[in-house]
């Protein structure tokens, strides 16, 4: 990607005494060796001396130390869904490495660590299992043929002879054997990859896996539960004093017009208001009041009276960005081609029956549990940046335009992140850190209050979208327009490697907005138009959520497949099953879609039984997240709906096609998670947008799913020992359609809109 940066070789020190609840939770923990570049403080070993020169390092991913210890370094962020924990198990399963050696930590931004096969450290997409199984295999791999060599020469034997269990090399012939430990002590590993080598290497197959595909335990559980895992929010530097946002009503294009600190100047510890200089353009109109505590910080920043000129989208709304998107959909020269397959002008004209709908999604919040925080320290030339990010490579470019530097003097200093669904990929938070440490001369650790977090959040945008759909006289699909209007995170971003090229080629699309709409049911005629609303995407400025465009190009495919399907009386799951032949481009995938509807189908009875008046059953099938890279995901919705419209869902049965499962358990408990994410948005979840601002600025006014609400969740995984897929995002993306189409069976009432309330519900209802 033409992002990358080369970033100064550099470590830092320790961190001073952390006389945090956490500090007394470790006491003498004990920790391994701190391996790799700029180790994290509280990492496991981050605190020991670096590695010693007689440790072997077969990969940037992972060294073996004279004890045996193995150590992977993780080039992606652990957010709790346990990617540490994943690439050690796969490393773990070529190399022969007894679990119990195996140790994790977290990567720098040293362009050493970018992602094998994106050439950046960005997690993402799903894309963390599926896009580095392979490079991962090969690492562990490769240590293990180099230990087995050395280990061959020095018992005299042909290495084939040899066999590695449990980090043991052993002769079955004369029984003798020696450890991963006593073959780096004797230091004469001297075998070496190309990488032409290093893909000639014959990796296991499934059948042969003894790590792969077991529920080993997570090696990042026992810091996160004893208080040795690091966070962001726990960094704690020498001399650090705090920061707090004060930030404008106006989400974006407000300016600082004055600021009166006589009030704050009476608190106790207060140091400076900063008002923010970007010129990364990533906020506007925010000042930093910095204070010797966080909580002095805090009372600072309330008693600071800041004045504004509430710019371009001060009086702008969530209305006026639907009518936006809505004029933008109207004109016939919006938007470039995702997807334009035969003559859908012409199949209209000769369709037996042709049905429009539109379907719109409001803006939802990210609110991870961790609020957005950085700590920043300039030492020398070298700005040091202490934050959970899903997005390394972008994030020490944005600290480096806060400060004024060169990218290459920024080191990122990779944390735990107490959640991130998409949000840490931006960096804001690394802004008002940097130039309120370059203002006040110490490292500045600022942490955002919820209401900060809520009202600046990089959004899931407002969309809108319209669908065209043309039948013959059997009621197939034959034609299909879709148009998909919204703000274009990617393009935001500023990064061309991002974009789509149109299929017209008239430039680059956000496909990041559109992925979904080119479906795997076979329709002969089908165009995808990606419109950008730039109003939405000025105002609003927004970034990926956990599932991304999936999450609303398949609520309204789902939906209007449905209606169709519905329209020429149909059953819904059958409509489905009959378009996903397989045909042409659609070979492959279209068979496992329709095995994971048929799986989904058999495990929640649907068809099967009559259910009471007032409930029903939904189906929906997705291939998020992105075609290429797809994990294919069906749902059974069971809902029952009140007079009222009041909708309480039952059941949902959840059957995913993953290839392969690493990890049994963690597998589940993604689906699980995700499963929820999707009906907490289907249901629950709206911001809004008025006078430029958001509206909702906590829990009481921004509403996900609670306990409460959670109903029974069925999950099917299918591992058929194909390529890996992702897990973290499938599943939100069809939960909302297979509702949506369950309440429609339920008492007859189409719902287009997300959320789905109860008094949408009664309406259609009535309608």
């Amino acid at each position: 990607m033409n992002t990358h940066v080369k970033v100064a070789d550099v470590t830092t020190g320790r961190e001073s005494a952390d006389l945090s609840r956490r500090s007394f939770l470790v006491g003498t923990a004990a920790a391994g060796l701190a391996l790799g570049y700029s180790a994290v403080p509280g990492m496991l070993g981050a605190d020991q001396a670096l590695a010693a020169p007689a440790n072997f390092d077969p990969s940037v991913w992972y060294s073996i130390a004279p004890d045996g210890i193995v150590t992977v370094t993780c080039g992606k962020a652990d957010m709790g869904q346990h990617i540490a924990s994943t690439m050690a198990q796969i490393i773990c399963e070529e190399l022969g490495a007894n679990w119990k050696d195996m140790r994790v930590q977290l990567a720098s931004n040293d362009p050493k660590f970018n992602d094998p096969v994106l050439g950046a450290q960005i997690t993402g997409g799903s894309w963390s299992t599926m896009m580095n199984f392979d490079a991962m295999s090969r690492a562990g791999a490769a240590g293990r043929i180099a230990l087995t060599d050395a280990a061959a020469a020095a018992m005299g034997v042909p290495a084939s002879e040899l066999v590695v269990r449990d980090s043991v090399i052993s002769n079955p012939k004369s029984r003798k054997s020696t450890t991963f430990a006593e073959v780096v002590k004797s230091g004469k590993i001297t075998k070496t990859f190309t990488p032409d080598e290093l893909k000639a290497i014959k990796l296991k197959t499934a059948d042969q896996y003894t790590m792969i595909g077991v529920s080993v335990p997570q090696l990042d559980i026992p810091s996160k539960t004893n208080g040795s895992a690091k966070y962001g929010i726990d960094v704690m530097l020498p001399g650090m004093v705090y920061g707090a946002l004060v930030t404008p009503p106006v989400r974006y294009g407000a300016t600082v017009k004055s600021v009166d600190d006589s009030a704050a100047k009476k608190v106790p510890g207060f140091i400076k208001a900063v008002t923010l200089d970007d010129k990364t353009g990533t906020t506007t109109g925010w000042v930093v009041a910095v204070a010797n505590t966080y909580v002095n910080a805090r009372k600072a920043a309330e008693a600071l009276k800041v004045s504004y000129d509430g710019g371009p989208n001060a009086k702008l709304s969530s209305q006026s960005l639907l009518d936006e998107a809505k004029r933008l959909q109207s004109l016939d020269d919006s938007g470039l081609f995702f997807v334009k397959d035969g003559d859908t002008a012409a199949a209209f004209g000769t369709a037996a029956k042709v049905m429009e709908a539109e379907y719109t999604t409001n803006i939802n919040i990210h609110a991870p549990l961790e609020p957005m925080t950085a700590t920043a320290q300039q030492q020398g030339d070298i700005w040091h940046i202490y934050t959970g990010n899903q997005f390394a490579t972008r994030s020490g470019a944005i600290a480096a335009g806060a400060a004024g530097v060169d990218p290459k003097f920024v080191v990122m200093h990779q944390m735990w992140l107490g959640g991130g669904f998409g949000r840490r990929l931006d960096a804001d938070m690394t802004v008002p850190a940097v130039q309120a440490a370059k203002a006040v001369g110490k490292p500045v650790k600022v942490i955002y209050s919820r209401e900060n977090d809520m009202t600046m959040d990089f959004s899931r945008p407002l969309t809108f979208q319209k669908i065209k759909a043309g039948l013959d006289g059997d009621g197939k699909l034959i034609a299909m327009n879709h148009d998909v209007v919204s703000a274009w995170p990617t393009k935001r971003w500023g990064i061309p490697d991002f974009l789509t090229p149109s299929v017209d080629k008239k430039g680059g699309l956000d496909g990041f907005t559109v992925n979904g709409a080119d479906f795997f049911y076979t329709v002969p005629n089908h165009n995808v138009r990606a419109i950008l609303n730039e109003m939405a995407h000025n105002a609003t400025p927004s970034g990926q959520l956990r599932s991304v465009a999936p999450g609303w190009t398949f609520w309204a495919v789902e939906s209007m497949v449905d209606e169709l399907a519905h329209s020429v009386g149909k059953d819904p799951a059958q409509y489905r099953i009959d378009m996903l032949d397989g045909k042409g481009a659609n070979a492959g995938g279209a068979q496992r879609l329709r095995n994971t509807l048929l799986a989904a189908m058999g495990m929640s009875g649907y068809g099967t039984k009559e259910l009471p008046k007032g409930e029903g059953m939904g189906v929906a099938c997705v291939s998020s997240q992105e075609r290429a890279t797809a994990s294919w995901t069906a749902c059974v919705a069971h809902v029952a709906v009140a007079p009222s419209g009041e909708i309480k869902v039952k059941k949902l049965t959840v059957a995913t096609d993953v290839g392969t499962q690493v990890h049994p358990d963690n597998i589940r408990a993604q689906v699980e998670g995700a499963a929820l994410w999707g009906l907490s948005l289907a249901l629950y979840e709206k911001a809004t947008l008025k006078d430029g601002g958001i509206e909702q600025t906590n829990f009481d006014t921004y509403t996900p799913l609670r306990m409460s609400q959670v109903p029974e969740v069925a999950v099917s995984v299918i591992a058929n020992g194909d390529k890996a897929t992702g897990v973290g995002e499938p599943a939100v993306t069809v939960i909302a359609p297979a509702i949506g189409n369950a309440i429609f069976n339920a008492c007859g009432a189409r719902i287009r809109s997300l959320p789905i309330t109860a008094e949408a519900v009664k309406g259609a209802m009535k309608a």
